[in-house]
């Protein structure tokens, strides 16, 4: 009895930043941050091969190199965005 009421205590005293994590908000959190990691990939294997396009310009011959650049830029700019829509959703459902 002792231990339930000092527990009960304990929790009447945090404030809302040391209140346990829900099971939903570790959900979110964890698809996020999957989320966030596969948008990464995606921009690292685009700039990967337009990285070897321009090594193949370079040391060989390759006609592609302008539209890999441009693929890869574009690639990182909608993952960026992504992320950052990903990143405020979770933030926006933490706060509710």
């Amino acid at each position: 009895m002792l231990i339930y009421i000092l527990h009960f205590e304990k929790q009447k005293d945090l404030t809302d930043e040391d209140k346990p994590v829900t099971l939903k908000q570790e959900i979110l959190d964890k698809l996020g941050a999957l989320l966030i990691a596969a948008f990464g990939l995606v921009a690292a294997l685009a700039w990967n091969d337009a990285i070897k396009a321009v090594f193949k310009e370079i040391f060989g011959d390759s006609s592609t190199v302008v539209p890999m650049l441009i693929y890869a830029s574009m690639v990182t700019v909608i993952a960026v965005i992504l992320i950052i829509l990903v990143a405020r959703t979770i933030a926006n459902s933490k706060n509710r």
